[in-house]
Protein backbone atom coordinates (compact mmCIF):
# COMPACT_ATOMS: atom_id res chain seq x y z
CA UNK A 1 0.00 0.00 0.00
CA UNK A 2 1.03 3.27 -0.82
CA UNK A 3 2.05 5.93 1.92
CA UNK A 4 0.38 9.50 1.38
CA UNK A 5 -2.02 8.85 -1.13
CA UNK A 6 -5.42 7.45 1.20
CA UNK A 7 -7.97 9.81 2.96
CA UNK A 8 -7.86 9.95 6.29
CA UNK A 9 -10.10 7.31 8.18
CA UNK A 10 -12.28 8.49 11.16
CA UNK A 11 -13.36 5.63 13.18
CA UNK A 12 -15.61 7.77 14.93
CA UNK A 13 -17.45 9.35 12.99
CA UNK A 14 -20.94 11.09 13.58
CA UNK A 15 -23.80 10.63 11.36
CA UNK A 16 -26.79 13.40 11.52
CA UNK A 17 -30.30 12.85 10.56
CA UNK A 18 -32.59 15.88 9.75
CA UNK A 19 -34.93 14.38 12.17
CA UNK A 20 -32.14 14.94 14.87
CA UNK A 21 -30.82 10.73 15.11
CA UNK A 22 -27.27 10.53 15.43
CA UNK A 23 -25.28 7.71 15.50
CA UNK A 24 -20.90 6.60 14.84
CA UNK A 25 -19.68 4.67 11.96
CA UNK A 26 -16.54 4.73 9.95
CA UNK A 27 -15.74 7.33 7.36
CA UNK A 28 -12.98 9.64 5.71
CA UNK A 29 -15.23 12.91 6.95
CA UNK A 30 -15.50 13.49 10.52
CA UNK A 31 -18.85 14.70 9.97
CA UNK A 32 -22.25 13.62 7.83
CA UNK A 33 -25.59 14.57 7.63
CA UNK A 34 -28.51 12.96 6.01
CA UNK A 35 -32.13 13.99 5.05
CA UNK A 36 -33.53 10.22 6.09
CA UNK A 37 -32.66 7.53 8.43
CA UNK A 38 -33.99 4.25 9.96
CA UNK A 39 -36.04 6.05 12.17
CA UNK A 40 -37.86 8.44 10.49
CA UNK A 41 -38.24 6.85 6.66
CA UNK A 42 -41.49 5.79 5.96
CA UNK A 43 -40.44 1.89 4.91
CA UNK A 44 -39.11 1.54 8.50
CA UNK A 45 -41.82 3.07 10.25
CA UNK A 46 -45.18 2.89 8.43
CA UNK A 47 -46.21 6.06 7.45
CA UNK A 48 -46.92 7.56 4.57
CA UNK A 49 -45.29 10.84 4.44
CA UNK A 50 -43.42 12.68 1.72
CA UNK A 51 -39.88 14.03 2.55
CA UNK A 52 -39.50 16.85 0.50
CA UNK A 53 -37.16 19.34 1.04
CA UNK A 54 -36.51 21.39 -1.86
CA UNK A 55 -40.42 21.47 -3.43
CA UNK A 56 -39.31 18.80 -5.85
CA UNK A 57 -42.98 17.49 -5.08
CA UNK A 58 -44.74 20.67 -5.51
CA UNK A 59 -42.81 21.47 -8.76
CA UNK A 60 -43.93 17.58 -9.98
CA UNK A 61 -47.69 18.31 -9.34
CA UNK A 62 -47.48 21.95 -11.27
CA UNK A 63 -45.70 20.47 -14.18
CA UNK A 64 -48.90 17.22 -14.04
CA UNK A 65 -51.74 19.80 -13.75
CA UNK A 66 -50.65 21.81 -16.66
CA UNK A 67 -50.14 18.57 -18.73
CA UNK A 68 -53.71 17.42 -17.79
CA UNK A 69 -54.81 20.95 -18.56
CA UNK A 70 -53.19 20.55 -21.82
CA UNK A 71 -54.76 17.09 -22.75
CA UNK A 72 -58.36 18.43 -21.70
CA UNK A 73 -58.05 21.03 -24.08
CA UNK A 74 -56.44 19.09 -27.10
CA UNK A 75 -59.09 16.40 -26.37
CA UNK A 76 -61.92 18.99 -26.54
CA UNK A 77 -60.74 20.49 -29.89
CA UNK A 78 -60.21 17.07 -31.34
CA UNK A 79 -64.16 16.73 -30.12
CA UNK A 80 -65.42 19.96 -31.50
CA UNK A 81 -63.31 19.29 -35.01
CA UNK A 82 -65.37 15.68 -35.14
CA UNK A 83 -68.91 17.31 -34.27
CA UNK A 84 -67.91 19.95 -37.15
CA UNK A 85 -67.45 17.09 -39.34
CA UNK A 86 -70.17 14.75 -38.25
CA UNK A 87 -72.68 18.15 -38.95
CA UNK A 88 -70.75 18.04 -42.81
CA UNK A 89 -71.39 14.59 -43.15
CA UNK A 90 -74.90 14.82 -42.66
CA UNK A 91 -75.50 17.99 -44.58
CA UNK A 92 -74.18 16.78 -47.33
CA UNK A 93 -76.35 13.89 -46.93
CA UNK A 94 -79.49 15.67 -46.60
CA UNK A 95 -78.33 17.90 -49.63
CA UNK A 96 -77.85 20.98 -47.34
CA UNK A 97 -74.73 23.62 -47.98
CA UNK A 98 -71.74 21.75 -45.21
CA UNK A 99 -70.37 25.40 -44.73
CA UNK A 100 -73.81 26.59 -42.86
CA UNK A 101 -73.90 23.45 -40.70
CA UNK A 102 -70.36 23.44 -39.58
CA UNK A 103 -71.08 27.00 -38.80
CA UNK A 104 -73.87 25.57 -36.42
CA UNK A 105 -71.69 23.24 -34.88
CA UNK A 106 -69.02 25.59 -34.04
CA UNK A 107 -71.46 28.17 -32.64
CA UNK A 108 -73.09 25.08 -30.47
CA UNK A 109 -69.61 24.55 -29.45
CA UNK A 110 -68.65 28.09 -28.06
CA UNK A 111 -71.89 28.17 -26.35
CA UNK A 112 -71.31 24.56 -24.29
CA UNK A 113 -67.66 26.03 -23.41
Amino acid sequence: MKQGIHPKYYPNAIVICACGNTWTTGSTKPELRTDVCSRCHPFFTGEQRIVDTTGQVDRFMKRLRGKEEIRMRVRAEAEAREAEREAARRARARGDDPAKAVQKAKAGATEKA
